[in-house]
């Protein structure tokens, strides 16, 4: 039987030096001689102890246990899609699509009260009547802004104008 030092033993397993003292020292592989070690008993024990780390690389499957996630992963995407068509459950695309456009419209609607309060406040002296036409105005852009079935519509569905994104 040909024994093998640690750099040899490092080299096969594809670890360290190091590693293999550690693993020695924790009972992992053992020493046919202070510093030898016969190279297919090393190499079973390490890979018994690679399995019994990972239990998941193990190849023994259990057919029951993964038909009953298979059919558990498909009744929640089933469960998903019905969400999805009832209007109850949105896609992150739509929500991140609807939040946007508010957000651009906010802002136009905002950066557009200068320009047409401008000519109109000129004119006005009384700081009440001044802070009431631009306390409406930003009022009416405020109530656009919390009015977000405008973007989905009432039933929640998606507008037809809304759905050219899709292919």
């Amino acid at each position: 039987m040909k024994l093998y030092d640690t750099k040899a033993v490092a080299r096969f397993l594809d670890v360290s030096e190091r590693r293999v003292r550690q693993l020695r020292d924790e009972k992992v592989i053992v020493e046919a001689r202070p510093g030898l070690y016969e190279l297919i008993d090393t190499n079973h024990r390490y890979i018994n102890y690679l399995r019994r780390r990972n239990p998941e690389s193990e190849e023994v499957i259990d057919y029951n246990t993964e038909r009953a996630k298979l059919v558990r992963a498909k009744r929640k995407n089933e469960e998903y899609e019905l969400q999805l068509k009832e209007g109850t459950l949105h896609a992150s695309e739509d929500i991140e699509r609807v939040m946007k456009d508010m957000l651009v419209n906010f802002k136009s609607r905002l950066m557009a009260i200068p320009a047409k309060q401008a000519p109109i406040l000129a004119k006005k002296s009384d700081r009440a009547e001044i802070f009431a036409l631009l306390k409406e105005e930003i009022d009416e852009a405020l109530l656009e802004l919390s009015d977000f079935k405008t973007a989905f519509g009432e039933d929640g569905e998606r507008r037809p104008d809304d759905e050219e994104s899709d292919g």
